[in-house]
């Protein structure tokens, strides 16, 4: 960073770009060391999406030389677009070189710096990811001698688009996000991701009712002149032999991306020059004293369990980041169910979905509470204290999730119209909160991992989003299999079983559920107390 100030002033002529890709690159190498099971996770994660990305690669490759693979890929570059332009802002980076607010003090220059930061943008999984799935796409309409020189030209115009774009849209929002009341409208990235779930999965279905992909060709038609999509319609354009045409899109998406970088390189300047002034709030006056104590607080119990209560729904209430996840799985869950009912698809079965998406929120208990966890881990000592921890905080999830499973199972139940299934149903969710709040507590304490304060889309720190993932999976799969004994049973009692019996998995599901949670936090206990240091380290990196 020297050699790159010293270049912004004329002393020393030392290019921004290579400084900014051994930054990235370094970040990434710093973020594996000293823990075996980060460099697995992340190497694991790295080898999972290189798989997913060569395996579509060839997917799309295969369609070569079929009548609707231009419209297949078209409108795949669309969604890609979509989502590069959404991702940054509500789930992990772990880039730090993307946040320009860490610049400002620098006098870098905003012309070199945005092509410093578009060069170690292109470094990274996702990145290496969307390589993958633009040679597939290029490779499917290629037709020709010509095609393949348009396609040479597609690849790197369809990445730039996609990373281009995201960049604008992350820059463009930084300030909005960082900020207290800014990063509350994070929230409504759990509706417009539950949302538009929902219409995707509404939309394939009326689409394999339709008669298949030609029912696509009017929105591809559109979509083909939208940058960056129109970089690989440009190449389906030349492999039709329509060379005009394939022209005006190269130049639409050469100059869509080029305003992109117009747009990015004033952003950075207002955003490097303009004093922050998004946090500053009027004084509020001071709250009477005894509110902690007074009105709905005045239910909890007493003593510990009470405190790590309240404290635990004044996070939920207050943290935007959590208020953000909650706010998703309540949506999503009660969405799935109600969504496949009104299609006339739905089963009561669903509502186990709902039990499933809050289930989640005990993953990484330690790692909510960000930097302010050692002072929590002032008060434990012992397995005993870890225990009594562990045990408010599962109390405070099940306070909102055991009702809320039971209004989505009854919701569900009555549009199914399905009243039959409800106490099985209930059994079978309560189970599953059971057996995940079970897990949940083993992940916590075994894969803690730091959630970052300074930017509301970093969810994870650099070098923990393959450890993050890993944790929440495989508490899923120790989930299932928890549940497993209960669903074997289900299935004995619908196929050769007493029908009237059926009715028991409500209680056998609430006990069972009851009793995953007891062991799973008694099991977690000795090792959050023995592991405290590491816990602390690991949630403090943020």
């Amino acid at each position: 960073m020297t050699g790159a100030a010293g270049a912004a002033t004329g002393t020393v002529q030392v290019s921004l770009t290579p400084v900014f890709v051994r930054l990235k690159l370094s970040l990434l190498r710093n973020g594996l060391k000293g823990s075996s099971k980060r460099k697995f996770a992340y190497l694991s994660t790295l080898v999972l999406a290189l798989g997913v990305g060569v395996l579509q690669m060839i997917g799309l490759a295969v369609l070569h030389g079929n009548a609707h693979a231009g419209t297949v890929v078209v409108l795949l570059a669309a969604i890609l677009a979509l989502l590069w332009s959404v991702m940054p802002l509500f789930f992990p980076s772990g880039d730090e070189t993307l946040d320009p607010t860490r610049l400002v003090m620098l006098p870098l220059r905003p012309r070199p710096l945005v092509r410093a930061l578009l060069a170690s943008s292109l470094v990274g999984i996702g990145p290496l990811f969307t390589l993958c799935l633009a040679v597939g796409s290029v490779v499917a309409v290629a037709q020709g001698p010509a095609g393949a020189v348009a396609a040479v030209l597609g690849v790197p115009l369809l990445l730039l688009g996609c990373v281009v774009l995201a960049r604008v849209v992350a820059t463009a929002n930084v300030r909005l996000l960082t900020s207290r009341k800014g990063r509350d409208l994070a929230l409504l990235s759990g509706l417009l991701i539950a949302i538009g779930a929902q219409v995707a999965n509404f939309a394939s279905q009326r689409l394999s009712q339709a008669g298949g992909l030609s029912t696509l060709e009017p929105a591809e038609a559109v979509v083909r002149w939208l940058p960056p999509a129109t970089a690989v319609g440009m190449v389906d354009s030349v492999s039709r032999g329509s060379y005009a045409v394939a022209a005006a899109q190269l130049v639409l998406t050469v100059g869509a991306i080029a305003l992109l970088l117009w747009f990015w390189e004033r952003g950075l300047t207002k955003l490097m020059v303009t004093p922050d002034g998004s946090t500053i709030a009027a004084a509020e006056p001071k709250k009477g004293r005894g509110e902690g104590t007074s009105g709905v607080w005045s239910l909890l119990p007493d003593g510990r369990t009470g405190a790590v209560m309240q404290r635990t729904l004044r996070y939920i209430v207050r943290d935007p980041k959590m208020k953000s996840a909650w706010v998703s799985s309540l949506a999503v869950g009660l969405i799935i169910p109600v969504a496949n009912a009104l299609q006339g698809q739905g089963s009561v079965y669903l509502a186990c979905f709902g039990a499933g998406m809050l289930g989640v929120q005990m993953y990484n208990q330690f790692g909510q509470d960000t930097s302010a966890f050692w002072m929590v881990a002032q008060t434990i000592s012992t397995p005993r204290d870890a225990y009594a921890e562990l045990r408010a905080r599962a109390f405070t999830l099940a306070l909102i999730t055991v009702p809320y499973t039971v209004l989505v199972t009854v919701v569900t139940a009555a549009m199914v119209g399905d009243w039959a299934a409800l106490p099985e149903v209930l059994g079978l969710a309560l189970a599953l909160l059971g057996a995940m709040l079970c897990s949940g507590a083993l992940a916590s304490a075994r894969f803690p991992y730091s959630i970052p304060t300074d930017g509301a889309f970093k969810n994870v720190a650099p070098g923990q989003a393959g450890l993050a993932w890993m944790g929440i999976f495989g508490g899923m799969l120790a989930s299932a299999l928890l549940c497993a004994p209960l669903i074997a049973l289900t299935i004995w009692l619908h196929v050769s079983g007493p029908q009237s019996a059926l009715w028991l998995l409500l209680p056998l599901g609430a006990a069972w559920g009851t009793l995953a949670t007891w062991a799973g936090l008694r099991l977690s206990a000795p090792t959050v107390s023995r592991r405290l240091p590491e816990i602390l380290t690991a949630v403090s990196k943020g």
